[in-house]
């Protein structure tokens, strides 16, 4: 996997600049707003209170003078001057609580709002810091489990999928690589020693072409399983059909015939009737791959038993084959690409991604797969998907 020089191992993204004022400022913004506004409105109301109350006060006979300081007025403007000193003071008064009240929300609704974005900052971070060699990296938030901590641990477990993805993409690559430099090392130095020999005759130069063709089959197999993997591997069907498993077993021992009677194995079938819904060219290559594996990693003179059938939603297929012994404790390393029972990469037919693609195409119709090791040697693999309804 190659990146810019200028960024080693770095996601390499359009750079946007942020517009306007960020998040944090609006919502203290907003809350300011809202707490400015019903400010303003307690303090006209209060307003008009003052003024109602006063105003309310009983009222002296019409022409009535009282004397204030030595001066003589009327009773009617000493109650529209007390009604309108109290509202002065009602507006000096509750314009400094109003400002204040104000301030005080401002400061109060930044902080508060920093504590709460903070777990996004720290999202926003983890992600700046992120490269294709650094997916280690988490936020693991503590605290309440409110809708922040949901995003990060959402964030965190989204990274947990992209680091498992990176590494076996890294590690499918590796290997697929060093698989398909061994044919074309294979091609490249039989046409160099052939082309190089000046009294190489026919039978030499179709001796060379038998090997370039062995060769060149192994890669065709390779790159056409390696197609089918990335064409199943974490992902779901479209469409569905009804498929007869017994149907597609027979026809997979069919094309092995040749190898069974060479091998001398012995096929043993207990199919019963096993009618599932799913891809039939899927499932085709399930059963071939089995087959195919049941015979490549057999022993000369060994057996194979086939069976078939429905075991409530489930309609499966089981493939069990004498052979090398396998430990238990290996048996999850067979369905990772290029294993194989007993040795990794060693095998001189098949390409090392049979139970790979069995396992991705199990996965797509919503299945399983189990292998269990056989006691002496050999291995019984289930694969289960689900059954067709009447």
């Amino acid at each position: 996997m190659s990146f810019p020089e200028d960024s080693p191992g770095r996601f390499s993204a359009p750079s946007r600049t942020r517009r306007g004022p960020g998040l944090r400022l609006r919502l203290t913004m907003l809350a300011t707003a809202l707490v400015a506004a019903v400010g303003a409105l307690l303090l006209w109301l209060g307003w008009l209170l003052v003024g109602d109350v006063v105003a309310a006060v009983p009222r002296m006979p019409e022409g009535t003078t009282v004397r204030l300081d030595g001066a003589v007025v009327s009773a009617d403007e000493v109650g529209a001057a007390l009604r309108n000193h109290a509202r002065s003071q009602i507006l000096s008064v509750g314009a400094v609580a109003f400002v204040s009240v104000v301030l005080a929300a401002a400061v109060l609704s930044w902080s508060v709002c920093g504590r709460v974005l903070r777990p996004l900052n720290e999202v926003t971070g983890t992600a700046r810091r992120l490269t294709a060699r650094s997916l280690g990296s988490r936020i693991e938030l503590d605290g309440p489990r409110d809708e922040v901590a949901e995003l990060a641990d959402t964030f965190d477990g989204m990274l947990d999928r992209l680091q498992t993805a990176f590494e076996s993409q890294h590690r499918f690559v590796a290997n697929a690589s060093h698989e398909l430099r061994t044919p074309l090392s294979v091609i490249r130095t039989e046409l160099d020693v052939t082309l190089s020999d000046p009294r190489a005759d026919a039978a030499e130069l179709r001796r060379m072409a038998e090997v370039v063709r062995e060769a060149t089959a192994k890669s065709e197999r390779l790159v056409e399983s390696l197609l089918l993997l990335a064409r199943t591997e974490g992902t779901e069907l479209p469409d569905r059909e009804r498929v007869d498993l017994t149907e597609i077993a027979g026809n997979a021992l069919s094309s092995i015939a040749t190898e069974v009677t060479a091998a001398e194995l012995r096929v043993t079938t207990g199919c019963a009737p096993a009618v599932a819904m799913g891809d039939s060219a899927l499932l085709e290559r399930v059963a071939g791959n089995l087959l195919e594996n049941s015979v490549r990693h057999n022993v000369h003179g060994g057996w194979v038993e086939v069976d078939t059938g429905v075991s409530g939603r489930w309609a499966f297929l089981t493939v069990s084959s004498s052979g090398n012994r396998v430990d238990a404790e290996r048996v999850e390393n067979l369905f990772e690409p290029f294993r194989r029972a007993g040795a990794e990469r060693t095998s001189r037919t098949g390409a090392g991604l049979g139970l790979s693609v069995v396992r991705a195409a199990a996965a797509a119709h919503g299945g399983h797969v189990r292998a269990e090791p056989i006691a002496g040697g050999g291995l019984t693999v289930t694969v289960w998907v689900p059954a067709a309804g009447e």
